[in-house]
């Protein structure tokens, strides 16, 4: 037969779990969907703006060559050649080529060859070369293609700097990568061939418009010419060298997802006819946040489950529980015990029956003997008092039995975490109201022992203790509740980074112990109702069970040393907690014994108030 409990789970799980993590399901599939359409759109805004720039920019380099036409002097330099012309000014000459050269900044090279004389020159730096014979020019590869055929100008993919001349002004350790631009200088009434100017430029203008595309790590661009050779991309081994084929394969088609990518292509026009430019974004990072929000909502309907156990638990219980209350009441007669107290003051069925029980028990018990009454109570109250002193000891060895399978199965970490909470269990049982300060530092640093295993290796704190007063005595428990109280409120709730400092040492006649974090702090108005909650005095008015633990410290302090002991409570203007204590070392019945006693775990102080 199934239980209350489970039946009640089985709601649970088909009226509230189940439509959630659907509904969380579906909104991470509609945000994905949505991100994605958003970010794709974007995107390709962006492509056609960078690709615009890219066609205005290349035009602009191929056109620039036309200026030749404007200027007389250099035009009759390829009309006239050197010697021949009439005109020839070496002044004005060297001043239009340099003026020439200065006109753009991403210049690197520009080599003048005239086909009147098959000689040619470079300017480099606004230095311009001598002049040298080249019959052969016009057999160069590039040279050659460009010559024959019916287009005006030639791009060749980018490429070290190349000395065309051997000239003297072109050091050796230049090496830049640049990109040529080849010009066929036509008279333009005849129709005659003069010559050809090439032009090396840097990479970085329209790298940068390439660059525009790229946000971080998450995206990455390619420019590829008609021939699949690359113009740009932002793996520099890839420039200026044909396009590997699984890359070509890869990059095919306008928009596709390969290895999780998704590839954006436009095909640029004009003087870039045949050219792409292509943005490669990952979907891993595109989507980064949509899966946080999706994890956070699977995490928020993990604690709905969570709470929905401990609604079903509460309520059940409080179906469950009058009956069997009853149920233990009449097992606990079965087993002797005759002075089980029964509640008759309820009206329900329950109330009535423990009523009618409550009368019976009275009757067997009036005809009991009180002599032999007393007996039995006694032995089990001898019985109770072993009972108490058995447990803990079978805790403890069965802690240890454990510790010795986790030593056996090379776990020493868990060993040492059972140890270490077996010493806390021992210190929390057996310790009296007054304790070294020893033994208080030692249970402290075990319960942060814990806590590191729990929260990881992230978790910062310190604890000095000055060795003078290790074996002074405090009254326990006052440091561990500070400690509590730091997680609570930092790693509990998201804070990770805090640390958490922990000071003690002797100030003339008192002990000062500090405690302090730099994690959230209060404000103004959370500190002052704070300091209501905390200085109240012990046994008056009424104070919030949220700020429990610094108030049992503040009271037991008080009740212990008289208005001599202190606690200050203060935010660090709101950058962090701490909490400072000053302990008299001396009370008004004289000065606090120290241990002296060897082997004994926890020792023994006199009455300190």
């Amino acid at each position: 037969m199934k239980s209350i409990q489970s039946r009640l789970l089985i709601m649970l799980l088909i009226f509230i779990v189940l439509p959630y993590f659907l509904s969380v399901f579906f909104i991470y599939t509609y945000t994905k969907n949505s991100v994605e359409q958003y970010e794709l759109e974007n995107s390709r805004e962006q492509l056609q703006k960078n690709a615009d720039e890219l066609e205005q920019y290349f035009d602009d380099m191929i056109d620039f060559p036309y200026i030749l036409y404007r200027n007389p002097d250099l035009f009759r330099i390829f009309k006239n050649g050197f010697e021949d012309s009439i005109y020839f000014n070496p002044m004005t000459m060297e001043k239009s080529l340099e003026t020439f050269y200065l006109m753009r900044k991403e210049f690197r090279q520009i080599r003048f060859y005239i086909a009147k004389n098959n000689e040619s020159f470079t300017v480099y730096n606004a230095m311009i070369s001598t002049h040298r014979y080249q019959p052969n020019f016009l057999n160069q590869d590039p040279i050659k293609q460009l010559y024959t055929s019916d287009s005006q100008y030639l791009i060749e993919p980018p490429h070290p700097l190349e000395n065309y001349n051997n000239a003297a002004i072109i050091p050796k350790s230049d090496k830049t990568m640049v990109m040529t631009f080849h010009h066929k200088i036509i008279d333009v009434l005849s129709k005659k061939f003069l010559g050809m100017i090439t032009i090396d430029i840097d990479l970085g203008e329209y790298a940068r418009i390439c660059n525009n595309l790229v946000q971080g790590d998450a995206s990455s661009v390619l420019l590829i010419d008609s021939k699949d050779r690359v113009m740009y991309a932002n793996d520099r081994a890839l420039i200026g060298k044909p396009l590997p084929a699984d890359e070509k394969q890869r990059l095919d088609g306008n928009r596709s997802r390969h290895d999780d990518d998704i590839l954006l292509s436009k095909e640029l026009s004009g003087s870039l006819s045949g050219w792409k430019l292509i943005k490669v974004m990952s979907s891993q990072d595109l989507y980064e946040d949509v899966r946080k929000t999706a994890y956070t909502n699977i995490l928020v309907g993990i604690g709905v489950g969570i709470l929905g156990l401990l609604m079903i638990g509460i309520i059940s219980n409080r179906i469950t529980r009058p009956i069997t209350r009853l149920s233990s009441k009449v097992r606990s007669i079965e087993g002797g015990n005759m002075n089980v107290p029964f509640d008759d003051t309820k009206s329900d069925e329950i109330g009535h029956l423990e009523s009618h029980m409550k009368d019976m028990m009275n009757r067997i018990n009036s005809h009991i003997d009180r002599e032999y009454k007393l007996e039995i109570e006694n032995r089990k109250n001898q019985f109770r008092a072993l009972k108490s002193q058995v447990n803990p000891h079978f805790l403890f060895n069965a802690l240890q039995s454990i510790g010795a399978v986790a030593l056996r199965s090379n776990a020493p970490k868990v060993y040492q975490l059972l140890t270490t909470l077996s010493k806390m269990m021992r210190y929390s049982m057996q310790a009296d109201q007054w304790v070294r300060v020893r033994d208080e530092a030692e249970y402290t640093k075990a319960y942060l022992s814990l806590q590191t295993e729990r929260f990881g290796e992230n978790v910062s704190y310190s604890v000095n203790i000055d060795e003078s007063i290790l074996d002074m005595t405090i009254p326990s428990m006052i440091l561990q509740p500070l400690a509590e109280n730091f997680f609570k409120h930092t790693y509990e709730e998201g804070y990770s980074n805090a640390h958490l400092s922990i000071n003690g040492e002797k100030q003339g006649n008192d002990l000062c112990f500090t405690v302090v974090n730099d994690g959230p702090g209060l404000t103004e108005e959370e500190l002052q109702t704070l300091w209501e909650h905390i200085y109240t005095p012990p046994y008056e008015g009424t104070y919030s069970h949220e700020h429990i633990g610094l108030k049992n410290i503040r009271d037991r302090l008080l009740l212990g040393y008289g208005p001599s002991a202190e606690m200050k409570v203060d935010s660090n203007d709101g950058l962090g907690f701490s909490v400072s204590m000053r302990i008299p070392i001396k009370t008004p019945l004289g000065m606090i014994k120290t241990y002296f006693r060897k082997g004994d775990e926890h020792g023994e102080s006199t009455d300190c108030r």
